[in-house]
């Protein structure tokens, strides 16, 4: 206490908490009154914090909630004039689990929250829950013993968003036991209409900006969840495999290949040689039969081959790889497809037709060392592109997709970059590396039922893109039509059946936050926000999009500072995952011991 009038009552420690016993230190008295001198200088006071033995942390805990609640302690008010500080909370994935990187960097965003208030700041602290999208339905696939493509979309997203209803109000709990001190009042979701509105509206101003596009191209793709999935989605897994030398005959001669994935030799469309290589260049311009399939392919000369892995000639499949998908764009090369959408192998693929990938290239394996055209086998480990989300090898397959086009702009959002406060500042060089090896526009569409749809039809005469009217948002394009007809006249439509991937509605979180295009004086007030606070895992995810929106949005950082945290490690220093078994359920811990252990646990790092 700094004033006379509270002064007298300070030395009365029935004033404070039961369990804190307080002992004023001693000051000198050189020039004024005590009281004067209280009023001119802080009053340091030592506290001693007795926990008393029938100490209840349940019912202590319970009453503060309680009391935090009646009080509206953590309301933002807009009206304030107190400077805003605000934070663009992560809504966590309501994919049915909660781990103690939760407690961890939630922890951490609170702390910063409570600092903020204590410094005379008016905190808006939100919270979210991200519950549409691919993590949902392989929950609720799984809770439920469904397959989404087994019943109708609208009764596969009611199940979902009953499941999804359930866990948030789970969540919340957790997050509300764990002290944090979240304005419950600002919660959204981001299957919700409103937020629904505000991520059709950002594709409908994109699409008319020219960075929405639709294209049949080569696509990442997962065989198990059966979507196109983006870059930013992809895993390196150390796999085993085996490398192959397998025989390709030229004018009667042979030559030997290495792959590791001969079931993709019916899909042959070239043989690429190193074009300094002496040991193949008199071999370029002429054809080579294709083992096993027996037909024939060019042989082409590209810089891109590595003269010293393998044997130093590769044969270019569509697809096995992006330097594949280069070169069948460049050379202008034929198409074929050996794997269907579901991960098995397509009628081009002969006897093999209609056999999952990995049992198709063992029985390849088989028959070329039959014919006589295996010389020899090497078992290796290897890093392999998985899908992030159910751990699968990813394919390269042709498919239609919308996506949104931001390669060109590589080098400005390396700058934006630049002008970010990242705490701690060796974070940055995730950012800068991720956007530096981008290689595909992001692919935003997803062939799954449960999210935020396309606000789009096709016209059925002239094939034509019609957009939503933005007064109809939130619009779903299967059981609404659109205000017009096309400009051919027509009023039949076909409806985009595609739906938009979890990412490009979470990267909208500070527009969200912020009411785009509800309050436009809201809006100016909290964007850009103050703080993004997350773990490091999602940076080429969450941090990196969400720049993408706001640069192209509003030509503006999202937020000033960014927070990252690190990986929760058991006490052999790995990390904490499902995989590995070691997961710590934070929701048991919280049962068994104070909220505050947890908190002192984290804000130790």
């Amino acid at each position: 206490t700094r004033s006379s009038k509270n002064y007298k009552g300070l030395y009365n420690t029935n004033n404070f908490h039961p369990y804190i016993k307080c002992n004023p230190l001693d000051y000198s008295d050189n020039n004024d009154s005590q009281e004067n001198q209280i009023d001119q200088k802080l009053f340091k006071i030592r506290l001693e914090v007795n926990l008393m033995p029938d100490y209840d942390f349940k019912k202590s805990e319970k009453k503060w909630k309680s009391h935090w609640k009646k009080e509206k302690i953590y309301s933002f008010n807009i009206k304030s004039k107190k400077k805003i500080f605000s934070i663009d909370t992560p809504p966590p994935t309501i994919s049915g689990d909660i781990h103690m990187g939760h407690a961890f960097s939630y922890t951490h965003t609170d702390i910063i929250a409570r600092y903020k208030r204590m410094q005379g700041y008016n905190v808006f602290y939100p919270f979210g829950f991200d519950n549409n999208g691919l993590p949902t339905e392989r929950l609720v696939e799984k809770e439920k013993n469904i397959k989404a493509n087994k019943m109708s979309r609208e009764e596969f997203n009611q199940i979902c968003l009953q499941v999804s209803k359930q866990y948030e109000n789970k969540f919340k709990d957790f997050w509300g036991n764990l002290g944090l001190s979240v304005d419950w009042n600002l919660l959204y979701s981001t299957i919700e209409p409103r937020v629904q509105k505000i991520s059709q509206y950002s594709f409908i101003e994109l699409y008319k900006k020219e960075r929405c596009y639709r294209k049949e191209a080569p696509t990442i793709w997962c065989p198990e969840c059966q979507t196109a999935v983006a870059q930013a989605e992809l895993e390196d897994k150390e796999l085993s495999s085996t490398f192959n030398d397998v025989l390709f005959e030229v004018e009667g001669k042979h030559i030997t290949i290495a792959t590791t994935r001969p079931e993709l030799l019916s899909s042959c469309v070239a043989i690429f040689v190193h074009p300094q290589d002496e040991r193949y260049k008199h071999l370029v311009g002429k054809k080579s039969k294709v083992p096993i399939f027996d037909y024939k392919v060019p042989i082409l000369a590209d810089e891109k081959v590595d003269k010293e892995k393998g044997s130093g000639a590769v044969f270019c499949a569509t697809f096995g790889d992006l330097v594949d998908v280069d070169w069948w764009y460049s050379y202008n090369l034929p198409l074929r497809i050996s794997i269907r959408k579901d991960g098995y192998m397509e009628k081009i693929a002969g006897i093999y037709e209609g056999l999952p990938i990995k049992e198709a290239r063992q029985q390849i394996i088989n028959d070329l060392k039959e014919n006589k055209l295996l010389t020899s086998q090497k078992h290796i480990t290897h890093a392999v592109n998985v899908h992030e989300r159910c751990g699968t090898e990813v394919e390269f397959l042709i498919t239609k997709q919308w996506f949104i086009k931001y390669l060109d702009l590589k080098p400005k959002f390396l700058q934006l970059g630049k002008q970010l406060n990242w705490y701690p500042k060796h974070m940055k060089a995730r950012y800068d590396n991720w956007v530096k090896g981008l290689q595909w526009d992001w692919l935003i569409s997803r062939q799954k039922y449960f999210g935020i749809p396309f606000p789009v039809w096709y016209c059925k005469k002239c094939g034509e893109i019609i957009l939503a009217d933005e007064k109809q948002l939130p619009v779903n394009p299967v059981q609404d039509k659109p205000i017009k007809p096309c400009k051919c006249g027509s009023k039949e439509f076909i409806p985009e059946q595609d739906i938009m991937d979890t990412w490009a509605t979470s990267s909208l979180t500070p527009h969200i936050n912020a009411k785009w295009k509800e309050d436009n004086n809201f809006f100016k007030k909290l964007f850009p926000m103050s703080l993004r606070s997350s773990a490091h895992d999602i940076i080429r995810t969450w941090q990196f999009y969400t720049i993408v929106k706001s640069y192209l949005h509003n030509k503006s950082l999202p937020w000033k500072d960014i927070m990252i945290s690190v990986h929760g490690l058991d006490p052999s220093g790995k990390k904490m995952s499902k995989s590995k078994g070691n997961l710590i359920d934070p929701m048991v811990l919280i049962e068994k011991y104070p909220a505050d252990a947890i908190r002192f646990w984290a804000a130790g790092s």
